[in-house]
This record gives C-alpha cells, sequence and structure tokens, in this order.
C-alpha cells in the first residue's frame, strides 16, 4: 500500500509518517522544511527505501503539479500540511489550508484516489462561549478568525468532493514528543511570570496524546465505501478543567506554577489593544490573541461517540500517560 502524507515533516506528519514506516507500506511525505525532512528519514534508517521525501510548498506556483505527481500510484492520502495559528492574514491561511486542500483533491481526482483522510480541527467550534459534549453535526458559529474559516472552507471542499472513502478528523489539541506550540507556549507561561486563571480556571478542555491522534488517522485509512464524507470528532476523551490541567503539567515536568485569578474582561480588553497594535503595525505578531486567551477561558469538549462506533476508536494513551512522555522527551532534549 502506498500512502502520500501531506505535511510531513509537520507535528502529527511526522508521528504517522514514522508508524507507516513500522509497517510495509510505502510512504511519501511532502513539506516545505528540508532539515526537518532529515530528521524524519533519520527516525526510521530500517525503511529509507520505503520513505521517500519530496519538498512541496503549498498555494505557490507549480504546487499543484508536483502534489499530482506525489501521488501517482497512491492508494490513500493523509492531508495534515496546515497552517496552524492563533494569527496570521487571510491570504497565508487560505494558501496553507484552502489551497493546499484544492490541490490535494485534484490529486485524489487525477488518480482516482477514492481514499483521502483529512486533518481539520474543533476551531470550527468555538464562540466564546461553554460548549460541553459538542457533536459532529452541531451547528457551526460564525468563524472567530481566519484560520477558523479557512479550514472550515476547506472542509467543505472536501465534503463536496465526496469521495467514496473520505473522512474528516478533527482533533482537539494535540500534543506530545516534538510538539513546537501548545506544551512549550504553556511551559514558558510557567516558567517566565504567574499564570493567569480566568473564569477561575474551570474551563474544561479536551486535550488528544499525538499516538491516539496517528490511531485515529490510521482506522480513517480503513473505512468501507459510503455515500457521504464522514466527520468525527477525535480527543483523549478526558476533560480536565484549566487549573488542573496547569497542576499536572507542572508536576509531570518539575516546574513550578505560580497561578493567579483574573477577571476574563480584563484580560480580554488588553488582548484586544494587543490585536489593535498588531494590526496597526503588520508583521508584528500580538504574543497572545483573543482566541488564545478564549481557550483556556471557556470549556470546550467533544463528543466522541461517532469515533468510537464509527471507528472502532478508544484512546489508547492517558493524558497523564501522555504528558509523562512528553515530559521524559523533552527533558532528554535537554530543554
Amino acid at each position: 500500500m502506498k500512502i502520500l502524507v501531506t505535511g510531513g515533516t509537520g507535528f502529527l506528519g511526522r508521528h504517522l509518517v514514522w508508524r507507516l514506516a513500522s509497517t510495509q507500506a510505502e510512504v511519501v511525505f511532502t513539506g516545505r522544511n528540508g532539515a526537518a525532512a532529515a530528521q524524519v528519514l533519520a527516525a526510521v534508517p530500517q525503511a529509507h527505501e520505503r520513505v521517500r521525501y519530496i519538498g512541496i510548498d503549498h498555494g505557490t506556483a507549480g504546487a499543484e503539479d508536483c502534489l499530482r505527481d506525489a501521488a501517482e500510484g497512491a492508494d490513500a492520502i493523509v492531508h495534515c500540511a496546515a497552517l496552524a495559528s492563533p494569527w496570521g492574514t487571510k491570504a497565508a491561511f487560505r494558501k496553507g489550508n484552502v489551497a493546499s486542500t484544492a490541490e490535494v483533491l485534484a490529486a485524489c481526482a487525477a488518480h482516482r484516489i477514492s481514499r483521502l483522510v483529512h486533518v481539520s480541527t474543533p476551531s470550527i467550534y468555538f464562540d466564546y462561549r461553554d460548549r460541553i459534549g459538542i457533536a459532529e453535526d452541531a451547528p457551526l458559529p460564525p468563524p472567530v478568525n481566519e484560520y477558523a474559516r479557512s479550514k472550515r472552507e476547506a472542509e467543505r471542499l472536501v465534503q463536496a468532493a465526496a469521495l467514496p472513502h473520505g473522512v474528516v478528523l478533527r482533533p482537539r489539541a494535540i500534543f506530545g514528543p516534538w510538539d513546537a506550540a501548545l506544551l512549550p507556549r504553556l511551559l514558558r507561561l510557567m516558567r517566565h511570570g504567574r499564570v493567569p486563571l480566568l473564569r477561575g480556571g474551570r474551563a474544561l478542555l479536551d486535550m488528544t496524546y499525538v499516538d491516539n491522534a496517528v490511531d485515529a488517522v490510521l482506522l480513517s485509512l480503513r473505512v468501507p465505501a459510503a455515500a457521504r464524507t464522514r466527520v468525527y470528532n477525535i480527543s483523549n476523551g478526558e476533560p480536565i478543567a484549566v487549573a488542573a490541567l496547569f497542576e499536572r503539567i507542572a508536576a509531570g515536568f518539575g516546574v513550578p506554577v505560580d497561578t493567579v485569578h483574573r477577571p476574563y474582561w480584563l484580560a480580554d480588553l488588553a488582548v484586544r489593544a494587543l490585536e489593535l497594535g498588531a494590526r496597526l503595525a503588520p508583521g508584528w505578531e500580538p504574543p497572545v490573541t483573543r482566541y488564545s486567551l478564549g481557550t483556556i477561558a471557556f470549556s470546550q469538549t467533544l463528543d466522541l461517540k461517532n469515533a468510537r462506533d464509527g471507528l472502532g476508536y478508544a484512546p489508547a494513551v492517558s493524558l497523564d500517560e501522555g504528558i509523562a512522555r512528553t515530559a521524559a522527551w523533552w527533558k532528554g532534549q535537554g530543554a
């Protein structure tokens, strides 16, 4: 079986490539970072003849042709490539998320590939209020930022293609070894200042250990044909309050945590001012965005029933074990 993984130099993508390399699958992965690709390949020396990297910058001239060539002979495509950032321009998000998805679908059409796993996001559910047990068919609010807007549009493209074996995954807050976004940001906050607890630190969060997310992708590659694209929420299924999460991270990583309660309205006002400054000074990114603030102020948990029933998904690595594994890797890197 030949599988094309876009964004294979990214966080989820590299873990997927490594897992696939441990099977007999032929793997072609794409990315923009040659140095990161070398890291990925260095971890699979026994499978080099079956794992190949192709550099592609999605949304640029020639990217569609390059991806179409890379997909020749593929049995399935897993689309992990994305621009995932709390801040950025509409054009950048459309290039990284919408254009890249259109290129993937063009490759599917060119080679009659019916098996596609598209990695999306639960950010499309977010609307600055507490939401518990969100199901995949819940009404979607207006997008809160350009990232959510672009990912929602990308999903529409995938669903419109109606591939017989098409799957959209919405994994929540993926973390683990090689994470360069979620836990590193929280650790920097814990090490260099007082951690603000908004609305009492009671907001419930869903997180996903990266190996569980990879499991969900592999399960999605086996779904039978269906008339419409299936959509599945993915998480560890262990909602945890923000205050408790900081305590567990502190214990796992051996770092102190100093929390302070702050009113949400005051923090939101300050962050609005930062965002205004960033809009007036293009090129400068605010250290905190309204969206980032909102994710630790408001509850967002996912209903996993469809993933359990439709995919047979069952998170194998618990939240505590995931934090422990991530901490061990982090310390091994000398961080």
